[in-house]
């Protein structure tokens, strides 16, 4: 089923894919530094924020690809970009799956991704403290409502698009893997793994101790899950329902049982659970001294 067009008001993404390449400032205009680039204010620009974060002041675009977690040391061609999620969240709706190779299959749930952030969501933003980290940002709703509320906040995707959309809402974003080297590493205040985000890189362990590595001391991961009691890991492929499906890779499910496992070796300490009216399941985590 295809979601309405974005409300009006809201900041239109790119319709341009030759832009995607470019450089960008936060009012989505070309910036002339092409050796970096930055999505956000330009280097030195004041954010109208006292906490020194030089990562609010330039954030980089890069083109790498996205490794793997494991330690295989190859990297690999990142499957979303030039895809039909990529095409999709460009257009702010669509109708896609992640296919697994054992028949699993999960809906995309697109029209929710390219709205604003709904009630649900907010019950999450509320429990954010200090400067937030959004991985696998997307379409950029949470960074968007962050923002609004006047939170440092900064999105990573692999995706161009999802770096061009959350940039062209008003927030900050990078192109880029959460297992590369980011700016304010071991100084971000809350870290978001929302959306089923906790199953990228298909190993959830490695994935959180990564988290770990990336917050203050007492920083916060807040995390979604699914509803049933699983643990699972996947290989899967984006895919449209109609015969076109993307390169493989890497996917987990990961439900609340096995999240708080991984996570007390991963030096987090379970703090709160929660689970919406609309049946979404959360966690918040602190990390171990």
């Amino acid at each position: 089923m295809f979601m309405n067009p974005a409300p009006t008001g809201r900041p239109s993404p790119l319709g341009r894919t030759g832009e995607n390449a470019g450089v960008l400032r936060a009012d989505g205009g070309a910036h002339p530094n092409s050796a970096t680039g930055f999505a956000g204010p330009p280097p030195g620009a004041h954010t109208g924020h006292d906490e020194p974060f030089s990562l609010f002041h330039t954030v980089c675009l890069t083109a790498r690809a996205d490794p793997l977690p494991t330690g295989a040391g190859a990297a690999v061609t990142d499957p979303w970009t030039g895809s039909a999620y990529d095409s999709a969240l460009l257009a702010g709706r669509g109708r896609l799956f992640l296919r697994g190779t054992n028949g699993w299959l999960l809906p995309l749930e697109l029209d929710r991704w390219c709205a604003r952030a709904d009630s649900c969501d907010l019950a999450v933003l509320r429990r954010c403290e200090g400067p937030v980290l959004d991985i696998g940002c997307g379409a950029g709703r949470l960074v968007e409502a962050l923002t609004v509320r006047g939170h440092h906040a900064l999105g990573i995707d692999v995706c161009v698009s999802a770096v061009v959309c959350t940039v062209r809402r008003g927030g900050r974003a990078r192109l880029g893997s959460v297992f590369d080297s980011l700016p304010g590493e071991g100084q971000w205040g809350t870290v978001l793994l929302i959306d089923g985000n906790i199953g990228i890189g298909g190993v959830p362990s490695v994935l959180l101790e990564r988290a770990r590595q990336l917050v203050r001391p007492g920083g916060r991961l807040l995390v979604e899950t699914v509803a049933a009691d699983v643990d699972a890991r996947h290989h899967v492929r984006i895919d449209d329902g109609l015969g076109k499906r993307g390169a493989a890779f890497p996917w987990a499910s990961v439900g609340r049982r096995a999240l708080l496992r991984y996570a007390r070796t991963a030096g987090w300490t379970a703090t709160e659970h929660w689970t919406t009216s609309r049946g979404r399941h959360f966690s918040a985590l602190t990390a171990s001294p």
